[in-house]
């Protein structure tokens, strides 16, 4: 087998020395001449090759400890390498922060789409304030837009944070149609640029994904930390999400803030991958409308999503490409989690699917089922879960509006739904909206 390179130049450095070393005894063990002209041109010679020994020991000696220090350094890179947890070495001579030794738990770079919103403040301040380590979720902001007062803004944050920009600023080609949705084909465009730049460039082996315009709740990085080897562990998940898309104040239980639910449906508004998803999904990225695309079911693949009960992120981006849809109907009612869940010290193994289903599915249809009205009328009301079952599209749009629930529904999944049921709270009692027992599946037509 081929000798490592630290083990040749160790061995050619020690014949070197050796080398000089007999060539002095040599020299010191001949018989003095004699003629006394030649000894002093033996003396000069000898005392110039002294001098050369000694100057070749001390270079000697110091790349003896150059080659200790690599050889120590070799041993922790590989140690580092067999770290499931740790982003391997990065070939950009960008520096985003020490690694970290695999005891010290996963590295999650989060990861900041950015355009022209100056406004990114706010989320800059919100990630940092609630950050607890630098070194374990580096902060990666991704620019796109060119937009110079919101690249003032980044770059105040120094070393704070790393700054990347989207090197293609020109307009995308879109059809006829799509003109007015020329916004959205940017941000696909962005997405694709920079998660590349993550696991690509970076080879991180996940990311939690925000957009400039999310502020996020005191347990933010708490929650990913816990949830990220559930992702690892069960490939029935894809991602998990800060965001309950029915997380109004009043739909919502914050006394139980800890608990965490799977979902069919994408979230998004802070989300973590693993770079094996971005392995499968980069070939085949979309130019446009890259969340919907995401809904639909040759993408999900029958995977689901990690939710909260209550929000660990909330939008203040009211001003945006999709001029604000459902932003004062929904998005700013949206309660931001306020109390420190401790979710790494929390047993999460009820979300594993073969624990989940089951446990799931006998709560929601052991919940009497009952109707709206009889939801809204406090007389008629009952302590405990209860069901309220549609059939059809229509009947679930029509109860989702009547209770303030967001009613659109994606290649047919709802929002914040699992196997069809959305759980929210209403008046203070836990609400499933389910189908029958016997539902065999989400209907892509119900869009």
């Amino acid at each position: 087998p081929t000798m490592p390179k630290t083990s040749s130049w160790a061995l050619g450095g020690a014949a070197l020395f050796l080398a000089w070393n007999l060539l002095l005894l040599f020299l010191w063990s001949r018989p003095t001449p004699p003629s006394s002209s030649s000894s002093s041109s033996s003396s000069q010679l000898t005392a110039e090759v002294i001098r050369l020994a000694q100057a070749a020991e001390t270079e000697l000696r110091r790349q003896g400890e150059l080659l200790r220090q690599i050889q120590r350094r070799r041993s922790l890179w590989g140690r580092r390498r067999l770290s499931p947890f740790t982003p391997t070495p990065k070939p950009s001579p960008m520096v985003l922060g020490p690694v970290l030794d695999p005891d010290l738990g996963p590295v999650l770079p989060v990861l900041v789409l950015a355009c022209d919103r100056s406004t990114v403040r706010r989320c800059l301040d919100s990630l940092l304030r609630h950050r607890p380590s630098a070194r374990r979720f580096p902060l990666i902001v991704s620019q796109d837009c060119g937009h110079a007062e919101t690249a003032r803004a980044i770059a105040s944050y120094g070393d704070a944070v790393a700054r990347i920009a989207q090197p293609e600023l020109s307009h995308p080609a879109v059809p006829p149609e799509h003109r007015k949705f020329q916004g959205y084909y940017k941000i696909s465009r962005h997405y694709r640029w920079a998660l590349g730049q993550v696991f690509r460039t970076f080879r991180y082996r996940a990311a939690i994904v925000v957009e400039d315009d999310l502020e996020v709740a005191p347990d933010f990085f708490e929650y990913f930390q816990a949830v990220f080897p559930l992702l690892v562990a069960d490939r029935s998940l894809w991602c998990a999400s800060a965001w309950n898309d029915n997380g109004k104040g009043h739909l919502v239980d914050p006394a139980r803030s800890e608990l965490l639910y799977r979902t069919d449906f994408f979230p998004g508004l802070g989300w973590l991958l693993l770079a094996e998803l971005w392995d499968e999904l980069e070939p085949k990225w979309p130019p446009a409308f890259w969340d919907d695309w995401m809904r639909r079911p040759e993408q999900r693949r029958g995977r689901h999503c990690v939710r909260p009960e209550v929000s660990r992120a909330i939008t203040f981006g009211r001003k945006g490409v999709s001029h604000g849809q459902f932003f004062d109907q929904y998005l700013k009612h949206i309660k931001l989690n306020d109390r420190f869940v401790p979710f790494t010290k929390l047993d999460l193994s009820y979300l594993k699917k073969d624990l989940y289903d089951p446990r799931f599915l006998a709560e929601v249809y052991a919940a009497p089922e009952v109707k709206v009205d009889d939801l809204r009328d406090d007389r008629r009301s009952q302590p405990g879960p209860v069901r309220l079952q549609y059939r059809g599209r229509d009947a679930f749009k029509a109860m989702a509006k009547a209770l303030g629930l967001m009613d659109d529904l994606k290649s047919g999944v709802p929002r914040a739904g699992y196997r069809g049921v959305v759980s929210f709270v209403y008046r203070g009692r836990r609400v499933f909206l389910a189908p029958p027992a016997d539902w065999e599946g989400y209907d892509p037509t119900w869009s």
